[in-house]
């Protein structure tokens, strides 16, 4: 059975632009993988604490050696770097805030890259434990960034770099940017989100085309 982990990480419910864009991927998903599971995880209303010296001092006792304190202090990521394992596939939506991800997907991912959890010593140096996984990004921006400001949109730059540390290969982005004509009313939501809910079909019929 294919497990698909589908995480969400914008605050703006159902208002989001990226957020559509996942559960869109998703519909496409369930008709291509009739008997998959599906993983949830909102990172907007998962509470995730920031990283302190309690906690970096717990991740990097050995396992056998830390007391239950830091057992506590390490329950949320390791559910967090859990789901990532177990599925083979993720969509993960991720707007764009102040050139960078939104807050709560920045806290996630400081509780994901976890040395011996996805990433491993080897001799060779470190290595990203999540090969052979796909990463879809439905990535939303206020502003545009194509051609004239493509050196701007440090996002996906950043997610390639991320998530190849971790041992992904395979990534795919949908960027749908210039958000702010939606938010401002200048262009109609449906109108704006047409040709990126496009995109995610096409990819989901190259999927069930590979699969076939």
């Amino acid at each position: 059975m294919t497990t698909l982990l589908h995480i969400d990480s914008s605050p703006m419910g159902e208002a989001s632009i990226s957020r559509r864009l996942t559960h869109e991927f998703v519909q496409q998903w369930r008709q291509a993988n009739v008997d998959g599971e599906i993983l949830y995880r909102d990172l907007a209303r998962t509470e995730i604490p920031v990283i302190d010296a309690a906690w970096s001092a717990a991740n990097f006792t050995p396992k056998a050696m830390r007391t239950p304190q830091q057992g506590d202090l390490l329950a949320l990521s390791n559910a967090l770097t859990a789901e990532l394992h177990q599925a083979d596939e993720y969509v993960i939506g991720v707007p764009m805030h102040n050139w960078g991800p939104s807050s709560s997907f920045k806290l996630w991912v400081d509780h994901i890259v976890r040395q011996e959890e996805t990433v491993a010593s080897t001799a060779m140096g470190p290595r990203g434990t999540l090969g052979g996984k796909r990463a879809t990004f439905m990535i939303a921006a206020g502003g545009r960034y194509d051609a004239g400001a493509a050196s701007a949109n440090f996002v996906e730059p950043w997610l390639r770099t991320l998530f190849g540390y971790l041992g992904l290969e395979e990534m795919r982005f949908v960027t749908a940017d210039a958000v702010v004509g939606v938010l401002n009313g200048s262009v109609k939501r449906e109108v704006f989100l047409a040709p990126y809910v496009e995109q995610v079909r096409l990819a989901a019929l190259a999927d069930k085309a590979v699969s076939l």
